[in-house]
């Protein structure tokens, strides 16, 4: 009985990657049209200390080939080594306006967001870009944010991303992942149901949008904020897309223990926030079903190739077809050990509703709001 369950799933997943390479195809046969105009864009940018190779994803923002657009910058404290940069550069960049806002500690879990309600009330246009401080981007991304916002019906863009690990093993993996498996998720997603959600390393949005879902207040205690963005935007009647802008989103070099945490956070808040779809997960690594379903009933090892081959059909549709990434072109041969890891993870995430940010101790509500604990 336990075989049949096991190849049930297996089925399922295999589905999956079939419906995957489906919506990647479909997700690269959009055509954008040239942007008849060029509204001036508000670009958000929050900081909190100094990523790896920070300097240069700001200098991807202030070197965008755009002709009316200004860049804010928000820190917690004027101590912070994020504030001195930004200075810098905003000195390097005279031309390009910008400002740095200091502001002070969030009232609420989710700093972030408190940051980019302070830069959206200073920001002088209605069309805004918020970005995290690990992405990097092309010259021409705010020209392509342009054209997409030429549908006066859209009201939020959310940009899918390449993750790009620093000299780590376990960052590595992580992004060998978000490359292949976070991405197909987003891309069956917006296939079967259309956008009804966001991505946190950059969104762009009309202002109205914001304001009509109730601006940021609507989201300030939740974890994943960006992903309640898009949730609301929908649900108020304006139109969510997948950019047609891959952006870079830098992931830096974790060691084990760090990139545990990391993971764990991530897991922990979307069983909270979404248990059905956390189930559901499941189906998205065939690899492990394989196995377990081989470990069950050894007469039937063809599943493990089956699920190796369907596998890499769906990895080369994301990270190859879409994202035309090199990482995953060269290590193609470590997704079986990325595919093991991220199960395990799954499994840990069913385990603890509390997480590790930023040397901070938050409990997960079951909504996926958090409170800070220490």
């Amino acid at each position: 009985m336990l075989d049949l369950f096991l190849a049930a799933l297996l089925a399922g997943s295999l589905v999956y990657c079939v419906l995957t390479v489906i919506a990647a195809i479909r997700y690269r046969a959009v055509r954008l049209a040239p942007a008849s105009a060029a509204p001036p864009i508000s670009v958000l940018k929050p900081l909190a200390g100094i990523d790896d190779g920070l300097e240069e994803n700001l200098r991807t923002f202030f070197e965008q080939r755009y002709p009316a657009f200004e860049i804010l910058f928000a820190v917690r404290s004027a101590k912070d080594p994020a504030a001195a940069l930004v200075e810098s550069m905003r000195a390097h960049y005279p031309n390009v306006p910008s400002r740095l806002i200091v502001t002070g500690e969030a009232p609420y879990p989710n700093a972030k967001v408190f940051s980019l309600d302070r830069m959206l009330a200073a920001a002088r246009y209605s069309l805004v870009v918020m970005s995290d401080s690990d992405v990097r981007v092309s010259a021409g991304m705010l020209e392509t944010i342009a054209a997409e916002f030429a549908d006066g019906h859209l009201g939020l863009a959310t940009c899918p991303y390449r993750a790009v690990p620093g000299h780590s093993f376990w960052s590595t993996l992580e992004a060998l992942g978000l490359n292949t498996e976070f991405l197909s998720g987003v891309l069956v997603a917006r296939m079967m149901e259309g956008m009804k959600f966001a991505l946190g390393p950059t969104i762009a949005a009309r202002r109205e949008a914001l304001a009509a879902i109730g601006g940021f207040d609507a989201v300030k205690d939740f974890l994943a904020e960006d992903f309640v963005l898009g949730k609301l935007a929908a649900e108020r009647g304006f139109g969510v897309i997948l950019s047609s802008c891959v952006i870079q989103h830098r992931i830096g070099a974790q060691p084990f223990g760090a990139n545990l945490r990391h993971r764990l956070r991530w897991n922990r808040s979307t069983r909270r926030s979404r248990p059905v779809g956390y189930i559901g997960q499941l189906l998205t690594n065939p690899l492990p079903l394989g196995i377990l379903l081989w470990a069950a009933h050894p007469a039937w090892w063809p599943a493990i190739t089956a699920a190796l081959m369907f596998r890499a059909a769906a990895a080369w549709a994301t990270a190859g077809h879409v994202l035309r990434d090199p990482l995953t072109a060269r290590l193609f041969w470590l997704l079986p050990v990325q595919d093991l890891a991220a199960f395990l993870c799954w499994l840990l995430g069913f385990f603890g509703n509390t997480i590790l940010w930023r040397g901070r101790k938050y409990y997960v509500l079951s909504d996926g709001r958090f409170e800070l604990l220490r």
